[in-house]
């Protein structure tokens, strides 16, 4: 049966290491000196080895004490942290994270649930719009972090990653033969400039099918298979598929997924959230050929 080590007594005996005596361990741990040697005695008869050399004046760590030391401070160093994250008044309250909504799936949901595991005092609260309008709100201080989808940052941003636009339609999707070619685009998407563009230099007529900033009304289009649509390469929803190569749709421009940070939003946490946020978009590493040898 597994047993386990007291941290209350692993502090007192790294305090006895680091101080070199009982007498100033009991000071510094605001003990008795009884109550001091009574924890290392009982760590002793735990483990069943002596941790100090009482033969000398002053008292030394034994060999299988001075490997206990390396084990006893990790082991502390990290119960300090596991509970100031949980207690501490420093992470508590509410972080404002905005996304655009098409970059959401399916990188946030892992983020946010790491995230909440790690600082479960702290909320995220989730913002979800298009780049346009989050960069408005992080002008005006409203967020504390956004994430965007454009084809290069302005001033402070990180860049996250770099990918392609990629066409995408109902599943068994045949309206991309039609001429004119259906669109489904939010009127505030980047993208759709950058589609529509791509579309009249490659010669193939084009028309809206689709007006407003409806999202619902985006997907629902496309799932009927009655517009196309266009989504950075990873990002594709479930119900809808990449169309194919011999479409004869022209190549899309690639975009930036880039992170902005506002000045207030600074510290353990703050740091962390944006490290998973870069950890999530980090472009997958290359796979090398395997070279096969005689």
């Amino acid at each position: 049966m597994p047993r386990n080590l007291d941290l209350t007594a692993l502090r007192s005996f790294v305090a006895v290491a680091d101080s070199g005596g009982v007498t100033r361990a009991a000071g510094f741990l605001n003990l008795t000196q009884s109550a001091v040697s009574m924890q290392l005695k009982r760590l002793e008869e735990s483990i069943g080895v002596d941790l100090l050399d009482r033969s000398a004046r002053t008292i030394g760590l034994t060999a299988s004490g001075e490997q206990l030391l390396s084990y006893a401070r990790r082991m502390l160093d990290l119960n300090d942290e596991v509970y100031g994250k949980l207690t501490s008044v420093e992470f508590e309250g509410e972080i404002k994270l905005g996304v655009p909504h098409d970059i959401v799936y399916p990188a946030i949901p892992q983020v946010l649930h790491r995230f909440n595991a790690a600082y479960p005092r702290l909320r995220v609260r989730l913002l979800s719009s298009n780049t346009l309008a989050l960069k408005t709100q992080f002008n005006r201080g409203e967020v504390d972090l956004i994430l965007t989808t454009e084809l290069e940052g302005s001033e402070g941003h990180q860049t996250l990653c770099t990918r392609s636009l990629v066409w995408v339609g109902a599943p068994g999707s045949t309206v991309w033969r039609a001429r004119p070619l259906p669109l489904a685009f939010c009127q505030s998407c980047l993208f759709r400039p950058r589609v529509q563009r791509s579309l009249d230099t490659a010669g193939i007529p084009w028309e809206m099918a689709v007006e407003g900033d409806g999202d619902r009304a985006i997907e629902a289009t496309v799932s009927a298979d009655l517009a196309v649509h266009a989504v950075l390469e990873g990002t594709e929803p479930s119900y809808f598929d990449r169309l194919p190569a011999n479409a004869g749709l022209p190549k899309l421009d690639k975009m930036q997924v880039n992170l902005y940070r506002g000045d207030l939003a600074t510290g353990a946490a703050m740091d962390d959230l944006a490290r998973m946020l870069e950890n999530a978009f980090r472009p997958a590493p290359a796979v090398l050929p395997q070279v096969v040898t005689a």
